[in-house]
């Protein structure tokens, strides 16, 4: 018996089957082998089409299915992941009516400001847990006043693994969880805020019907079937959007649990059993994988949108003699800690929360053309998305979160020494790795929602660690000299 996982980003889409019984990855890829496109018409935008998810989790299953040898009849359920936040809007046909507003396309801030101040901040935050931000809400307010033709032929309004879910069994359905990530739900009412829906005139009729995050929401079609090569009727029992999904993959389930991801964004996500918020909605609250209005369960998100891209840039625009991340990351170790005095704000990828939705831009401060090398610019890269993780930490330790561990998984940027030293040291936490990724925790939590697996104990006992990294005390102080000068940089910039 086996199990598939989705992880739709906005990288590649990735595939991951695993066998239920031992929790092994049978097999795994990904698709595009290049990052997928990012359309950004005008400054702050960002888009891409949906269809392209499809086109390319169809690429990627394929392979996956090819690798495996496993046969079609076997496969017991699926679980989906996604990147958060983004809009997808259908008419009555399922058609598509406009590419996807992704996550870090930042156009509707204002948008989501105006709604802060009308609705009430106090009313907001006390029953949202969020300002509205630029979040999917604001987004589909974007879309009324600059596409009136397209909002009058909207049917459904979707997340992208709504979509996926609805290419799968040609139904509609949203989660809770979805729900307050968009910031659509009311947590103290236990249902769709009628203060958003009202402000920004957002007919309930848009919303599809809510589904359960573990159990069957939906099975796949016979059409559906037909293009992925799979058994018609398989389950979908489990959809969460990629925050929530990892911190399940690396077994965060409980108060106080921490996990962080370091791909394109940055991300710390912690564990809550009580309904909180931060004033400045500088990092955000949404329901957990297993929220109950029963049994709180909320994950305080940092999320951080220069992390990787940044690493990304400079690869392909500074340092393009040097062929792999791997050589990046090698001659940025001949740089000592603190870069030589040389700090990067890392924020160049739109409007960062952290800053309350200031958009400062990336710059590398306090070069000196005698003294440093490229090295020291892309160790000083890496020490700033470090620094921005800690700024945003300090936000939600005062929330109450103790961090002392930290569990990731062993990809993107937490494969870098330094990336991961930087961190255990500067925020004096214990990082510990993982062999996983979304698209396995989304196979394992689909086992959860038909019932194969008894518990989440049960689901992650398999769950391999691989690595400790311990903070470098005696070297704390170079380490908080650098992270204090960059406050001092980030400020000036701010």
């Amino acid at each position: 018996m086996y199990l598939l996982g989705y992880d739709i980003g906005s990288s590649s889409v990735k595939v991951c089957l695993i066998e239920a019984s031992t929790g092994k990855i049978i097999a795994s890829d990904f698709s595009p082998r290049k990052e997928m496109k990012i359309a950004a018409e005008n400054p702050g935008w960002a888009e891409q089409n949906p269809q392209d998810w499809w086109t390319n989790l169809k690429l990627a299953h394929q392979s996956v299915m090819q690798k495996s040898g496993v046969h079609a009849e076997d496969i017991k359920a699926i679980g989906i992941t996604w990147q958060m936040h983004g809009l997808i809007l259908v008419d009555k046909d399922q058609n598509l009516l406009r590419p996807s507003i992704i996550w870090c396309d930042s156009r509707a801030v204002p948008y989501g400001e105006k709604a802060f101040e009308a609705i009430g901040k106090e009313k907001c935050l006390s029953h949202l847990l969020n300002s509205p931000g630029n979040f999917t809400a604001a987004k589909l307010a974007w879309v009324k006043e600059n596409e009136p033709e397209i909002f009058e032929k909207t049917d459904k309004i979707m997340l992208p693994g709504d979509y996926i879910a609805m290419k799968l069994s040609g139904q509609t359905g949203i989660t809770i969880e979805g729900l307050s990530e968009g910031i659509f739900w009311d947590f103290k009412n236990q249902c769709i805020s009628k203060d958003i829906t009202a402000y920004f005139g957002i007919p309930e009729s848009f919303f599809p019907e809510i589904v359960p995050t573990f159990g069957e929401q939906a099975r796949v079609s016979a059409a559906a079937a037909a293009e992925l090569g799979l058994k018609e009727g398989i389950p979908i029992s489990y959809r969460a959007g990629d925050q929530p999904n990892n911190a399940l993959s690396l077994n965060v389930f409980n108060p106080g649990e921490i996990a962080s991801t370091a791909g394109t964004s940055g991300v710390v996500y912690g564990v809550l059993d009580k309904l909180d918020y931060d004033p400045l909605s500088r990092v955000n609250t949404f329901a957990h994988v297993n929220y109950t209005p029963e049994q709180l369960r909320l994950g305080v998100l940092l999320c951080i949108n220069g992390t990787g891209i940044l690493n990304s840039w400079l690869k392909h625009n500074f340092a393009t003699s040097l062929p792999s991340y791997g050589d990046m990351n090698e001659v940025a170790s001949l740089s000592p800690i603190g870069s030589k005095g040389l700090s990067v704000i890392p924020f160049g990828n739109g409007a960062e929360r952290v800053l309350e939705n200031q958009d400062v831009n990336c710059s590398i401060q306090g070069i000196n053309f005698n003294i440093h090398s490229k090295g020291d610019v892309l160790r000083a890269a890496q020490e700033g998305i470090v620094f921005s993780y800690e700024y945003g930490m300090d936000i939600m330790r005062a929330m109450g979160m103790d961090i002392r561990v930290i569990r990731a998984g062993d990809a993107n940027m937490f494969m870098s020494s330094i990336f991961r030293q930087t961190l255990a040291s500067v925020s004096n936490a214990v990082i510990e790795l993982y062999d996983t990724d979304g698209a396995a925790g989304a196979a394992r939590a689909a086992g959860i929602g038909i019932g194969f697996y008894a518990n989440t104990t049960e689901a992650f006992s398999s769950l391999e660690k691989i690595a400790v990294i311990e903070p470098e005390n005696d070297k704390k102080e170079q380490y908080t000299e650098a992270y204090q000068r960059w406050k001092n940089c980030l400020e000036r910039v701010r």
